[in-house]
């Protein structure tokens, strides 16, 4: 199922799923957020076309990203491959949807893409057995974890270089129905193709990610975990067209503009 939160002409975010094959499809409207209530329709029913997508989720409370989980990413920056997963958090505030616009920091001369699979938990939950991971996910959808790669290098963390806002793009919806493990992630910038991976290649899988986590922290339905990026990253500009495509959800579309 793939459940979209949108708009239309300026209206309050609504949720729906949506149906139908690529290019004409529909959004059949729901009652609620799905993610808290059983999805329940209207009976309303709008093309696609004529709505505005948002991102699909805004986490309640994290963003849990996870470093260097391929290991050709590893190797592109001369770095060894983590004995355990590497987590960083992002803000809330750096999410943005399809088509919104990644806006360029002054702080920072060296913003680069990170294509990736991103999971949103759908219950509350800590200390997960890897072998349980799976019955608290409630959908996925694509991320892009955008970086200040020179602020990376000089911050002895990194909430700044992966937190600025706009930094979190999410969509283009949430697919309940994915098998996650082994799907092509591929990323294009101006339509040329950047990375292209697919998931079964993450140093740790969504099972061993999920009880690592819930192991530190407690997650709450709505949190979304960035599962890594493949090799291929590098900068983006003002102008650019950043397309990230995982196979069985959809492609995550973002212009990349400077700051005013």
């Amino acid at each position: 199922m793939r459940i979209a939160r949108f708009t239309t002409e300026g209206g309050e975010p609504r949720y729906g799923v949506v149906e139908g094959a690529a290019g004409g499809e529909s959004v059949a409207v729901v009652v609620g957020d799905p993610l808290y209530r059983p999805v329940q329709f209207t009976g309303e029913r709008l093309p696609l076309a004529d709505v505005r997508l948002l991102a699909p989720v805004i986490p309640r409370s994290k963003i849990v990203g996870v470093g260097r989980n391929y290991a050709d990413h590893a190797a592109e920056f001369g770095q060894a491959v983590p004995e355990e997963p590497l987590l960083f958090l992002k803000p809330n505030t750096a999410v943005i949807g399809p088509g919104d616009a990644i806006v360029l920091p002054r702080q920072s001369h060296e913003v680069h893409f990170e294509g990736e699979l991103a999971v949103v938990i759908g219950k509350l939950c800590r200390d997960v057995p890897p072998e349980r991971a799976l019955d608290v996910i409630f959908a996925y959808t694509v991320g892009n974890d955008v970086t200040a790669r020179d602020l990376q290098r000089t911050d002895d963390q990194w909430a700044r270089a992966k937190g600025f806002d706009t930094f979190c793009p999410l969509g283009p919806w949430l697919e309940t129905e994915l098998d996650p493990a082994d799907q092509v992630l591929r990323t294009r910038v101006n339509r040329e193709v950047k990375q292209d991976v697919r998931t079964s290649k993450l140093i740790f899988d969504i099972p061993a990610l999920i009880a690592h986590i819930s192991a530190a922290f407690t997650l709450l339905p709505g949190d979304v975990i960035l599962t890594g990026t493949p090799a291929g990253v590098g900068p983006i500009v003002a102008g650019d067209l950043v397309e990230v495509t995982v196979e069985g959800i959809g492609t995550l579309d973002n212009r990349v503009v400077s700051r005013d």
